[in-house]
């Protein structure tokens, strides 16, 4: 496939519908996504209507821009927006901005890989000005992605499947320590999959670090049985879930991986937030809530990294 210099080449076009739109702004964009891709959109449509209805809980102007200029039904589609769903993928986008900012404060030139990253705008919540970041999903998401959001000189994107693990080769020596996410990620992947995610980047990556989160099996079980449902769109069968135990197995994938543990949910509001927060502290509880987990990985195998406790711990 022929590739620009980030990789991108060779894309799909997203549909632009143009409706001689007012001076200054932008054509509307008609998505044309399917199965897990489309997860995107629905992802998007509930965090921008949190960033509309409470600002000061996920300030997100970028999101609010991307979904006003998608020719999209949302509402038919995904329904209104639920104030617990909305106020949930909120927190899980703080999550993530704040691994990203904590990693940042260590390393402010590192690199950040964003798997899978769909249509999140976090690069314009977390940027320090000296950071650099690589988008990596599938070409049609990547597609709707350039056609939706800018694109500046320290953003590169590379359109393969995070399974494909070519786009690991777009990171040299001279960019910093890596941090990889995976949000929302490793749910529909199998988890001999995800084990060699983690592999491959304790491989590539020492002195890293990975972020991913997990939802409970009562889920997984729901949407194999097409009963996970937003109104109109059913969510395509998921497949990973985590354990206490499982969590602590992680340990033993590769011997760069020397830390792996649960990280506490940012604060929300009401029995949601306290449950994301806490729920898995609790022993009989844990694996029937959803999990937000940091990987770290050692510069040489069997070294503590930075900043972090014994394996497996918890905090």
């Amino acid at each position: 496939m022929p590739r620009d210099k980030d990789g991108a080449g060779g894309l799909p076009e997203a549909r632009t519908v143009r409706q001689d739109p007012a001076p200054g702004r932008h054509p509307l964009v008609r998505p044309a996504l399917e199965g897990v891709p489309e997860t995107a959109l629905w992802a998007l449509h509930h965090r921008a209507a949190r960033a509309r209805a409470a600002p000061g809980a996920l300030p997100d102007p970028m999101a609010v821009s991307a979904a006003d200029r998608c020719d999209y039904p949302f509402a038919r589609k995904f329904g209104r927006p639920n104030a617990l769903m909305s106020q949930y993928l909120a927190l899980r986008a703080r999550f993530y901005d704040r691994e990203v900012l904590r990693f940042l404060v260590r390393h402010p030139r590192a690199t950040v890989v964003s798997l899978g990253e769909g249509l999140e705008t976090q690069f314009w919540r977390v940027d320090n000005g000296q950071l650099r970041w690589l988008t990596v999903d599938l070409p049609e998401v990547v597609a709707l992605r350039r056609a939706l959001l800018p694109h500046g000189d320290r953003q590169r994107t590379v359109a393969c499947s995070a399974l494909d693990l070519r786009w690991a080769d777009h990171i040299g020596p001279h960019d910093g320590p890596v941090l990889v996410l995976a949000q929302g990620l490793f749910t529909y992947l199998r988890r001999s999959e995800v084990e060699t995610l983690i592999r491959a980047c304790a491989d590539r990556f020492p002195s890293g670090t990975l972020v991913f989160d997990t939802v409970p099996p009562w889920t997984i079980a729901l949407s194999r049985l097409r009963l996970m449902r937003c109104r109109g769109f059913a969510f395509p069968p998921m497949s990973f879930w985590l354990t206490t135990r499982g969590l602590a197995r992680l340990t033993s994938v590769h011997p760069r991986v020397v830390d792996a543990r649960h990280i506490p949910s940012p604060a929300g509001h009401g029995p949601l937030g306290a449950v994301l927060r806490h729920g898995h502290r609790l022993r009989l509880a844990g694996s029937a809530v959803p999990a937000d987990v940091r990987v770290s990985f050692a510069d040489r195998p069997g070294e503590a990294p930075h900043g972090t406790g014994a394996a497996g711990g918890r905090r």
